[in-house]
């Protein structure tokens, strides 16, 4: 399943056990845990929540794809997953400042 294998290796990139990202998204541990046995699928929303407070950022399809985005890739990769979350944490603090001038109150 797409979604828990997604999950699960953007958690162990991140260093993190299943409680500790629960605890970063106000979640229980065993619902971490369900997710990543594919027991249930967690919203795309959700799973974009949980991939961030892994210091990573869910993007999806290719159609925009093109080469320029390897190097991008590569270098947050290469990263320390404390500076991967910093910059994540920074992006969410940034949507909502957006989303506050909006008026919006759901996330991107």
């Amino acid at each position: 399943m797409i979604s828990a294998d997604l999950l699960r290796e953007a958690r162990l990139r991140a260093g993190l056990t299943q409680a500790e990202l629960g605890r970063r998204v106000g979640r229980p541990q065993s619902q971490i845990g369900r997710w990543e046995r594919g027991e249930v699928k967690p919203s795309l929303e959700t799973l974009r929540e949980l991939i961030r407070a892994c210091g990573l950022e869910l993007t999806l399809g290719l159609a925009n794809y093109d080469d320029s985005y390897d190097e991008w890739i590569l270098r947050a990769l290469e990263r320390e997953p404390i500076e991967r979350l910093k910059d994540a944490e920074a992006r969410e603090r940034a949507y909502e400042a957006i989303r506050q001038a909006a008026g919006a109150t759901r996330s991107f």
